[in-house]
């Protein structure tokens, strides 16, 4: 348990120390703010496109891929049926089924991936799937619910070319897929670019903890609920019954897919609630208190399945 231990360590330092950012105002108002438009515009499409360019394409179609994709699948649909009933409307429907499904395979599922499963590589099957496959349609229907006054089609289906982060997954594909190698004097300088996405990431979800209310004390309180039940329990539920029932698969095969499917929601969906200002806080709380949940739940996991 080393590996899970350590990993929620190295993400509660850095979080603790963008709270005491926050608090003792070294950044200013705008910290928050100039931290996530640094990590969504610039750092993280720099980190994605280093990241995929070097993949290994094949694990797109492993079986972990469809347990990941039918798992992740279910859970959201479930948020999004509920917030349609409820009328939570689009953008917050999204965050939230986001929060539900999208699990923190880069800087806790790669440390989780070394130490308990014993392979890095087995972290990537998530890693492409949430960057090539989810993020791009998320972040699309985030542009179009947006206010404004409405686009001609082609437009609107031109909308993942303008997202930053849905450029630099979709370029790291392309070069890995054309089997190009990306010269060191360019790779070089975006990968050093990219090592401050998810530090980034980090100090704004602190920062913006600073005179934050407790966890379901406000108006999110439902869909909070709905969305850290689905990610901390239901997902890792469904991710065993798809893995074991319907793919037959079986020892440290099954554990691979269950643990990374038990990871909390990824800290970037704060970055990205932030930068469409919509369902920040639900994000907030639903990272926060799905971070808690996993370490018991990692934990009997391994157990459970080790």
């Amino acid at each position: 348990m080393q590996g899970v231990l350590s990993g929620f360590v190295v993400i509660a330092v850095v979080i603790a120390v963008g709270y005491g950012i926050g608090r003792a105002g070294h950044l200013g108002e705008q910290g928050r703010e100039v931290l996530t438009k640094l990590a969504f515009h610039v750092a993280s499409p720099a980190l994605l496109f280093t990241t995929l360019a070097g993949a290994d394409l094949s694990v797109v179609f492993s079986d972990r891929l469809l347990v990941t994709a039918l798992s992740t699948a279910a859970v959201a649909g479930v948020f999004v049926a509920v917030g349609a009933v409820r009328r939570w409307g689009v953008g917050r429907t999204t965050i939230g089924a986001l929060c539900s499904s999208y699990v923190n395979s880069g800087n806790l599922g790669i440390p989780i991936a070394v130490y308990v499963l014993g392979d890095a590589s087995l972290v990537a099957p998530v890693l492409l799937f949430q960057l090539v496959g989810v993020t791009p349609v998320a972040l699309t229907v985030l542009d179009l619910a947006g206010g404004g006054r409405k686009r001609p089609l082609w437009q609107r289906l031109l909308t993942p070319l303008r997202n930053p982060i849905a450029v630099g997954s979709l370029a790291g594909v392309t070069v890995s897929a054309a089997g190009v190698t990306v010269p060191g004097p360019l790779l070089d300088p975006l990968t050093l670019i990219g090592n401050m996405s998810v530090p980034a990431v980090l100090l704004a979800f602190g920062i913006s903890l600073r005179g934050s209310a407790l966890p379901l004390r406000g108006a999110e309180r439902a869909p909070v609920l709905l969305a850290v039940a689905l990610k901390s329990f239901a997902q890792p539920v469904a991710a065993w019954a798809l893995a074991a029932g319907v793919f037959g698969l079986r020892g440290a095969a099954l554990l691979d897919v269950v643990v990374t499917s038990a990871l909390p929601a990824a800290q970037n969906l704060f970055t990205y609630a932030s930068s469409y200002r919509v369902g920040e806080v639900l994000a907030r709380e639903a990272i926060l208190l799905s971070t808690v949940l996993s370490v018991p739940v990692l934990v009997a996991v391994a157990a459970l399945l080790g």
